[in-house]
């Protein structure tokens, strides 16, 4: 095909999705609240944040422009942010992976229930990651006294003689807030396995049963996992997300900063430069790093989840 031939048919391409475009005015209208919040509330903030990254700014003063000073500074200066990276991403590769699997799990499991014997359950499974006031139990079970349940319960078996104290010692504090944020991560990924399962036409495991699938685990491989990959995909942004924006445990329950910034995580570290001390351009750079990285292992894990049932 000639460049020219090509260049004609691109025209005539681009006029007809104007054209489609202009018949479907009222589509746009209807998505047009949603586009303007998006667009104010999501894209310009990225913008923003990308482009106040090459900048120093103290709120009080005008942004002035330092090119790649920040970044610099975050990767050869900055042993705290290396300290929060390796905390990050140790949190990351265990409740992300972790909770990913758990929560398709307990949606398969849950499928299997009667209808209301499936309700109640996942109400129990969700209601973890709605619930403000979770902190305040598990820091009484991790209290450091011995009136603290764990502690209590270690000395009165005689497996410890002195209390432990969980939530300030590095050496088990990392472990705490493993454990809180996969109990809690059943969120929304988990509701959409649970919706995806739901929404398997029932046939298809009659007509599977036909062409010789023999067991359940060649029907979850071959009929379940290919007809949710929208909802698979969705659990894994929702995890991978909530796997790298870890803060609020660690600073409920390990107090800010902590002991040896034992379980310092990046968030962490962008609050402390923004909400904190007010260098919103290093706190920019911060952000846009951890923006990028979550982009990245979300290729990843959409190319991974390709692979399923193929």
């Amino acid at each position: 095909m000639s460049l020219q031939r090509y260049l004609a048919r691109k025209r005539e391409f681009r006029a007809y999705q104007w054209k489609m475009a202009k018949r479907s005015k009222a589509c746009y209208l209807f998505l047009a609240p949603y586009g303007i919040l998006f667009i104010t509330f999501f894209v310009v903030p990225v913008i923003t944040s990308l482009c106040l990254s090459f900048t120093y700014y103290n709120i009080l003063e005008p942004p002035r422009f330092i090119g790649l000073q920040n970044y610099i500074n975050l990767l050869l200066a900055d042993d705290v942010f290396l300290i929060a990276v390796k905390n990050t991403f140790l949190l990351a590769l265990i409740t992300g992976p972790v909770g990913y699997i758990s929560a398709f799990l307990f949606a398969w499991f849950i499928n299997e229930l009667p209808r209301y014997i499936r309700a109640i359950a996942i109400v129990m499974f969700y209601a973890p990651s709605l619930s403000a006031n979770m902190y305040l139990m598990w820091a009484y079970l991790f209290s450091g006294d011995a009136y603290g349940l764990l502690n209590a319960i270690l000395i009165e078996l005689n497996v410890i003689q002195q209390p432990i104290t969980w939530l300030t010692n590095p050496q088990y504090m990392m472990a705490v807030v493993i454990i809180v944020s996969l109990w809690s991560s059943l969120g929304a990924g988990f509701l959409a396995l649970v919706a995806g399962l739901q929404g398997i036409d029932k046939s298809m495991y009659e007509a599977g049963l036909i062409d010789g699938i023999k067991n359940r685990w060649q029907e979850l491989w071959f009929i379940t996992l290919p007809n949710m990959k929208s909802m698979l995909m969705f659990s894994a942004v929702m995890s991978i997300t909530s796997a790298f924006n870890v803060a609020d445990v660690p600073m409920a329950l390990t107090g800010f900063p902590s002991t040896d910034y034992a379980t310092h995580t990046v968030v962490l570290h962008l609050i402390d430069y923004g909400s904190i001390r007010f260098e919103m351009g290093y706190a920019s750079a911060v952000a846009t790093l951890l923006f990028f990285t979550m982009i990245l292992c979300n290729k990843l894990i959409q190319k991974l989840l390709r692979r399923v049932g193929t």
